[in-house]
């Protein structure tokens, strides 16, 4: 698959995610989703692209400053829509969210989504329609499918700090299933990738609704990891910094720097600082 089918296929894949993204988002703003579609539509970021790699700069991403939130988006979202940026394969979402404290997203719904929260600062206090209510802080990984549809609010624990996450969805490969949450806290081994999801309920992590590995891992500098994808053939890794300094088969990428990757059988990764690094291999 070249890049111009990649992004066509992104877009004729994601459009209609795009919208119910963006319903969402009003739904917590009190505004009307129709206000906002297609909003703030600004020109495509300059890409750094070849046959089978797209490189996304920190500072190309969309976001806002909400003053309660200041959020960036790798991909559409919200008020931001680039028709050149609607995902990756079937990774839809991936929010950088800084939530200011004793504030947050109050109750609202989602279905037929799988959603990933990596905490990386502070505790967010968590509650939905399925009746659970946790706090997950740096550390933990939460994950739920939304299937048939849930309700749920994420909240800063702490009244004086910043609490910090990455949002992620990704598309399932079961639409209309019973919702369903689960959350675990790492044993973090230093200059090792961890596999922290998985399609499969008995492997490392926890798991969704689609053929989806991730992996996360703090490295030291001067650490060199040559990592496997699961499916070569049919699935990519989009790759973020974040922090630190790294090269991805011999691209340089710096703090939330991003890569997507595709046609390649293994990542040859070297640390250029001490570095925080997430692949999310999904099928493209």
């Amino acid at each position: 698959m070249d890049r111009k089918d990649f992004i066509k296929k992104g877009i004729l894949g994601t459009g209609a995610i795009a919208i119910a993204g963006t319903a969402v988002n009003a739904a917590v703003e009190n505004k009307d989703a129709n206000d906002i579609v297609g909003f703030n539509h600004i020109p495509s970021a300059p890409v750094e692209a070849a046959e089978n790699f797209v490189i996304h700069r920190a500072n190309t991403r969309g976001g806002a400053n909400h003053g309660w939130l200041q959020t960036r988006h790798s991909f559409s979202f919200s008020n931001y829509y680039d028709p050149e940026r609607m995902g990756f394969g079937k990774l839809r979402v991936l929010n950088d969210d800084i939530i200011a404290g004793g504030t947050g997203f109050g109750t609202h719904p989602h279905d037929n989504m799988e959603i990933i929260s990596i905490p990386l600062e502070g505790a967010l206090k968590h509650k939905d329609s399925m009746g659970n209510e946790q706090v997950i802080k740096a550390g933990d990984i939460q994950v739920m499918s939304a299937g048939t549809g849930i309700t749920h609010s994420e909240m800063n624990g702490l009244k004086d700090k910043p609490g910090k996450f990455l949002q992620i969805w990704v598309y399932p490969n079961k639409r209309g299933v019973t919702p369903r949450y689960d959350q675990i806290t790492l044993k973090e081994e230093r200059n090792k990738l961890q596999q922290i999801l998985s399609p499969s309920p008995d492997d490392a992590g926890v798991w969704i609704y689609q053929d989806a590995w991730f992996d996360l891992g703090t490295f030291d500098k001067g650490q060199k990891i040559q990592h496997k994808l699961r499916r070569p053939k049919t699935h990519g890794v989009y790759a973020f910094v974040i922090n630190g300094n790294v090269s991805i088969n011999g691209q340089k990428l710096g703090e939330r720097d991003a890569m997507g990757i595709w046609k390649v059988s293994s990542l040859d990764i070297n640390t250029e600082s001490n570095a925080r690094l997430l692949l999310m291999e999904v099928e493209i």
